[in-house]
């Protein structure tokens, strides 16, 4: 019998409660649906439990660390110092498996040391174990090609496509375009049948197709762009990045803007790849701690005001000096607007604006 009225005052209670957050639009936290007085009941009768146990629901909820908005950065909550500022690019789209293993080969680290055990590029070193993704930037083959997944490479800020092709079943990697879903079919035109009379070739130019820069229309975006007429793709390989066909005919050079807005003369018989580079929220994203620069293989940079005399040009001497001394290298090498070319670039229209 007190049970009985006992139950009932929670009950009434409970009611209450779950009425109250509702009124204050805390649908979050409001009652699961499993709770029921009966239940309770029927327990404290058995077992004599304590009705309040069954509380417990409320921590099973789903703890959110990180936050995704599609077009947007993924940031964390900071629960550790090196995720207060840590910021990436929403990937979820990439393949969460390893890579073809046929098509990688093992990467060696150097330290940035040359033949005889010097230091000839500074700030490398360490870092995590890597494997070379052995990308086709030729495309020779004419057959079409089908767009199996879109892979993370960490050797390059861009993506990789994965392409099997339809009729040998042979795969490949690609740098993929922005926007590339997998299915999509993808051709090469660069060897083109030849062909007697006038018969025009139709080529498709769709994101991904490779072709010479002479079948592309004026002001198409593109990228992995060769040098040579049977070179491989050499320009704008960088995630987020395109350049512009801004001139081109059937012979002689065409004029490419690059994204640092140089025009430049390149052969109409090179290749370029349709469309922009994939990844293009890269340069956006924050490391969030010094620890993710050292898996990256960069190692610590020290000022050379901090050095002594003998170690860098700007050591030595009381305070903060460079001793009025332009900013250079330790060999130096001219850190800012100094010339290393000695002669002019003569492909070079239009340069880009220096500073």
């Amino acid at each position: 019998m007190f049970g009985n009225k006992f139950f009932k005052s929670v009950s009434s209670l409970l009611s209450n409660y779950s009425n109250n957050f509702n009124s204050h639009h805390l649908t979050k936290f409001s009652l699961p649906p499993a709770i029921n007085c009966s239940s309770y009941s029927a327990a404290f009768s058995r077992k004599c439990e304590s009705p309040f146990v069954k509380f417990n629901h409320f921590t099973n909820f789903t703890r959110t660390y990180a936050t995704s908005v599609p077009g947007q950065f993924k940031t964390y909550k900071p629960r550790t110092p090196g995720l207060r500022w840590l910021k990436r690019p929403v990937n979820d789209h990439l393949w969460k498996g390893r890579p073809v293993r046929e098509l990688t080969v093992a990467k060696r680290a150097t330290g940035g040391r040359n033949h005889h055990g010097r230091i000839t590029v500074r700030h490398r070193g360490g870092g995590h174990k890597r494997r070379i993704r052995i990308v086709d930037f030729y495309r020779w083959s004419r057959d079409p090609h089908v767009v199996e997944r879109i892979e993370y490479d960490p050797n390059r800020s861009a993506h990789l496509a994965l392409l099997t092709n339809a009729l040998t079943g042979k795969q490949s990697y690609i740098i993929a375009p922005h926007d590339f879903p997998p299915g999509t079919i993808v051709q090469s035109f660069r060897k083109v049948a030849q062909t007697s009379g006038d018969i025009t070739h139709v080529v498709s130019v769709e994101k991904g197709n490779c072709m010479p820069l002479k079948m592309i229309p004026v002001g198409t975006f593109i990228h992995c762009i060769g040098l040579k007429p049977n070179g491989p793709g050499i320009l704008v390989r960088s995630a987020g990045c395109s350049a512009q066909l801004v001139r081109t005919g059937e012979k002689g050079y065409a004029q490419v803007r690059l994204s640092s807005t140089e025009v430049r003369l390149i052969h109409v018989d090179c290749c370029a790849t349709i469309g922009t580079i994939s990844n293009p929220d890269h340069q956006h994203s924050t490391l969030g701690k010094a620890g993710r620069s050292r898996w990256l293989g960069i190692r610590p940079t020290v000022r050379g005001v901090a050095m002594n005399a003998c170690d860098h040009p700007h050591g030595g001497g009381r305070g903060k000096s460079k001793g009025n001394r332009h900013p250079c290298s330790p060999t130096g090498v001219l850190a800012k607007g100094g010339k290393t070319r000695k002669r002019p670039n003569r492909f070079v229209v239009k340069p880009r604006p220096r500073r």
